[in-house]
């Protein structure tokens, strides 16, 4: 072994334990703090806006951000831009929209904040349920990202990956059963960090190979994906055909819709008391995300420019290794990962990775221990220690699934799995949070009906679509059994969630609803405008309640 192979992955190994190191000693000063329910759920209190905004960006950047949407935007040009867009105005639709209405004191988790609106238990345990559905698949597609960067960072056999899975696993477990939420939010900073300093360092490379123009550089790009003037015109992603137009705006709107609910990103907004610090904790998040996605945009453009189409392609048909590559022709000793470039992405990655499956895997532990298994008193205290606890062994039995399942699907094309997580959360979660704070008139049959209801469709539709089979990055390409057109299904299945709402809502409405419906007099303060909504002061919900 040469000296230059040696000092490379000496590089690679010492960015990985560092990273570690530092990110279980923070887990380590959280753990302090995390007996109390409260402080295991929402341990952003604890935190500056600022901070909390960094944190709330880090759930936001996905190793999907990272690894697919360059490859798109290598590859297709226009359509991989688009999608770098819709990431960052989803996290606006959650600024404009969800950010104020999901901020109070109590609440830990989505089923709180329906349980408060609609006082049915019934309702907290669909929701329960919804978002382990939900998250589980994210969590098992960022597990096994997080142990495929592994091996490529330390430069270890293929055969390793299983071993690099469980390995990551573990961390996870740790990070999440000792630090609860406070602990993972200081990880998702330092990953923002470390994402952002990578992501603008290789951004700032590519922009300086075309002499910091950046209409050279995307001339080069057009030029190096072989499609010339079409690469910046949308249609390379679906094709130019009506079902392609349609796949391109489902998926957009999935996107945009689906990304702003994820229970794991909105259980930060929940400690938040003050109007004045959610804004400025959105402000952040928005800002370091916008910027991310930027440099995404920069370094996939570079990637066409300087790897090439066919070659991004003949090393993965959907993109996914293009960040890597172009980081390989930015420096030559980072083709064999022998450089402190590709070190340092690499670990960047993994963190982007490893952070995720921990906020995650917090968010689907709190639906465990919180939302299923938690029965509130009277006088409507919540489960003190021995919830945390609860929490914790969710936190084991939630992480030994995933490493399982994602032991099981490792060598499987992941696009499936964020399809369904994502058209899930569109189709079931926007309905359902959007109705029961802006409707008053939302009853919990319709909530229930959604919940139950939407997941089941979205699962049947993404299992016949092209996303299945028939196409080289579907889950079985070698097989064409798909009959449903649409790769992303969410044109159909989120106005379906919206109607199941609707029509529950109208035909079973809860008692106290009619009183919902009266206008707010004039005049009252802002307290007694949205109490109702959040269960708060004397209302149509204490009037829904006293009638059981």
């Amino acid at each position: 072994m040469s000296g230059g192979s040696l000092d490379g992955r000496a590089v690679a190994l010492m960015l990985f334990v560092a990273f570690v190191t530092v990110s279980l000693l923070l887990c380590g000063l959280a753990a302090a703090d995390s007996d109390e329910p409260e402080q295991f759920y929402t341990g952003s209190a604890s935190t500056g806006p600022a901070q909390n905004g960094l944190a709330v960006a880090g759930d936001y950047i996905s190793v999907a951000t990272l690894l697919s949407t360059t490859g798109s935007v290598a590859l297709v040009g226009y359509d991989g831009i688009l999608f770098a867009l819709a990431t960052v105005l989803s996290l606006v639709l959650l600024t404009l929209v969800l950010a104020q209405p999901l901020r109070g004191k109590g609440r830990f988790t989505l089923g709180d904040v329906l349980a408060e609106r609609l006082r049915r238990r019934s309702v907290r345990i669909a929701m329960g349920i919804a978002a382990l559905v939900i998250l589980m698949p994210l969590l098992v597609v960022q597990l096994t990202a997080a142990g495929k960067i592994m091996t490529v960072m330390l430069r270890l056999p293929e055969g390793a990956l299983t071993g690099c899975t469980v390995a990551t696993g573990a961390l996870m477990v740790c990070y999440s059963a000792f630090g609860g939420m406070r602990g993972t939010g200081y990880i998702q900073i330092l990953k923002t960090v470390v994402v952002l300093a990578a992501i603008l360092l290789l951004a700032g490379l590519v922009l300086q190979r075309f002499g910091w123009n950046p209409a050279r550089l995307f001339d080069a790009a057009a030029v190096g994906s072989g499609r010339s003037a079409r690469y910046g015109t949308p249609g390379l992603q679906f094709g130019d055909s009506a079902v392609g137009r349609l796949n391109l705006f489902g998926f957009q709107l999935t996107l945009a819709l689906g990304a702003a609910c994820m229970p794991h990103v909105t259980m930060r907004l929940h400690p938040l008391r003050r109007a004045r610090d959610v804004r400025t904790t959105m402000a952040w998040a928005v800002g370091a995300v916008a910027l991310v996605c930027a440099g995404v945009v920069v370094v996939g453009l570079g990637a066409a420019a300087l790897v090439g189409a066919e070659g991004l392609r003949a090393a993965d048909p959907a993109g996914g290794t293009a960040l890597l590559m172009v980081t390989g022709a930015l420096d030559e000793g980072a083709a064999s990962g022998h450089s402190f470039l590709f070190a340092f992405v690499a670990c960047a990655v993994f963190a982007t990775t490893l952070a995720a499956v921990a906020g995650i895997a917090v968010a689907a532990a709190a639906s465990v221990a919180h939302d299923l298994a938690l029965r509130p008193d009277r006088h409507g205290r919540h489960a003190t220690a021995r919830e945390v606890t609860r929490a914790r062994q969710a936190v084991v039995a939630v992480g030994a699934v995933a490493v399982v399942l994602s032991v099981l699907v490792q060598h499987r094309n992941p696009q499936i799995l964020f399809s369904f997580t994502f058209t899930a959360a569109a189709s079931t979660l926007a309905p359902v949070l959007l109705c029961t704070l802006f409707w008053r008139r939302t009853s919990a049959t319709g909530v229930l009906l959604t919940l139950c209801g939407t997941p089941l469709l979205v699962a049947a539709l993404v299992a016949i679509s092209p996303a299945a089979s028939g196409t080289p990055v579907a889950l079985f390409p070698d097989r064409d059994f798909h009959v449903f057109p649409l790769e992303a299904p969410g044109l159909l299945t989120i106005p379906a969630g919206f109607a199941l709402c609707w029509l529950g809502s109208v035909l079973r409405p809860d008692p106290g609803t009619q009183e919902a419906a009266v206008p707010v007099p004039v005049g009252t303060g802002s307290a007694d405008v949205h109490g109702p909504a959040h269960g708060n002061g004397p209302g149509p919900d204490r009037a829904a309640h006293r009638h059981g």
